[in-house]
């Protein structure tokens, strides 16, 4: 078992003892031991923060996933007049597949909506993040149908990652 993953049981059993729930049941608590990953990929020479913005909105709506959320994190905090990088973190669902997913296991709406965020490093070099579904995909637990279900919504979001990425609409 990894340092990480001790710690986090440590800390996690830290919290229920902390606040103990004297409501009466203690709550479930189960930890998936997945490896976590991403997926990290730059935006190519020209693209703007905003292109690449865009290009994956508008490559979202032609694979039919809906734009659910978009959080401009850096407007946030520059209100507030300080300063950040850019940060954004843009959420797409097919609300259809999400419901399937669901109701096959809720375990499964952890990994909703899918996201990609658009983040402005140290360096002023934008990247593009979204969890790699591959780890999901992969999972024994899912069916056949859930597995296809998936592999659409991988391939998907890889698409608009790298609509993204190359600025293309």
């Amino acid at each position: 078992m990894k340092l990480s993953t001790k710690y986090n049981l440590c800390f996690l059993a830290f919290l229920l003892l902390t606040f103990n729930l004297s409501a009466g049941e203690d709550p479930e608590v189960e930890i998936a031991d997945i490896y976590q990953s991403v997926i990290k990929m730059s935006l190519a020479s020209g693209v703007s923060l905003a292109d690449a913005g865009d290009a994956m909105t508008s490559k979202a709506a032609e694979l039919n996933l809906r734009l659910v959320g978009r959080q401009k994190v850096h407007e946030e905090v520059r209100a507030r007049g300080l300063k950040s990088p850019h940060l954004e973190i843009l959420q797409f669902c097919d609300p259809e597949d999400a419901v399937q997913m669901v109701v096959s296991d809720p375990l499964y709406s952890a990994y909703m909506p899918c996201r990609i965020s658009l983040v402005e490093d140290q360096h002023g070099k934008a990247w593009l993040y979204m969890l790699n579904l591959d780890m999901l995909i992969n999972s024994t637990s899912l069916s056949p149908e859930l597995q296809t279900i998936a592999i659409r919504v991988n391939q998907a979001m890889l698409a608009v990652m790298t609509a993204g990425a190359t600025g293309d609409f």
